[in-house]
């Protein structure tokens, strides 16, 4: 089981490869990018109320970038299976759902590069920043709550990703759709009604979703 996880893990990364490293250097660059203003020696420690303005403007990053990972992440792990009509899983000596989890996580695991480079990255940024007083930096609370919406977006659209290409394609674009204009409408503080009573079970808490909402704060008091 070993060996074929290792076979499927290889054949995962050649396939997703490009999403995983684009995605790294994203999830690395979007903290220090953040907290950019207040490195700079020459600016001095910036006022409170500018800092967590510019923090929670590149917070909103954060859940876009979990979205794209867990969507592109899904769409690759079951492209070649689609591709092939499913033909080749049909002939591996080992039960389907065996083979469905050994593709799961060999995908989760592939994630764990852009999890692990948020933590990196927030940490570097919060060395190098000199903060105001009050405010507190929380590095660690960011990079697990990106790395549940990770898990979260990738467990959703690989579920879906495992039917047929068309049925994945309408849903995927529709969930996809959905989370990105919910994201934008609370960036711009626009009370949007989507869904009614379906929307406040599935993106407030505690609903499945709710990790993408609200605030990313790598500082706040």
């Amino acid at each position: 089981m070993i060996a074929m996880f290792r076979a499927v893990l290889y054949s995962q990364w050649k396939w997703s490869r490009l999403i995983v490293v684009l995605g790294t250097v994203a999830a690395f660059a979007i903290p220090l990018l953040s907290l950019q203003g207040a490195a700079r020696a020459d600016r001095g420690a910036l006022q409170a109320q500018e800092l967590l303005r510019a923090v929670q403007s590149w917070g909103t990053l954060y859940p876009l970038l979990a979205t794209a990972l867990g969507l592109l992440m899904a769409i690759a792990a079951w492209a070649a299976d689609h591709r092939g009509r499913h033909i080749h899983a049909l002939t591996l000596p080992i039960e389907r759902w065996r083979y469905v989890l050994l593709r799961f996580g060999a995908g989760f695991v592939l994630l764990a590069a852009p999890i692990a480079a948020v933590l990196i990255g927030s940490s570097l940024a919060v060395l190098t920043a000199t903060l105001p007083p009050g405010l507190q930096a929380y590095p660690i609370a960011l990079a697990v709550r990106f790395a549940f919406a990770v898990f979260v977006a990738y467990a959703l659209f690989f579920a879906v990703s495992a039917g047929t290409a068309r049925t994945a394609g309408i849903i995927l674009g529709v969930i996809a759709a959905v989370i990105l204009v919910h994201v934008v409408a609370s960036i711009a503080n626009i009370d949007l009604n989507l869904f009614g009573a379906a929307q406040t079970v599935l993106l407030l808490g505690p609903g499945p979703l709710a990790v993408f909402t609200g605030r990313w704060m790598l500082v706040d008091v």
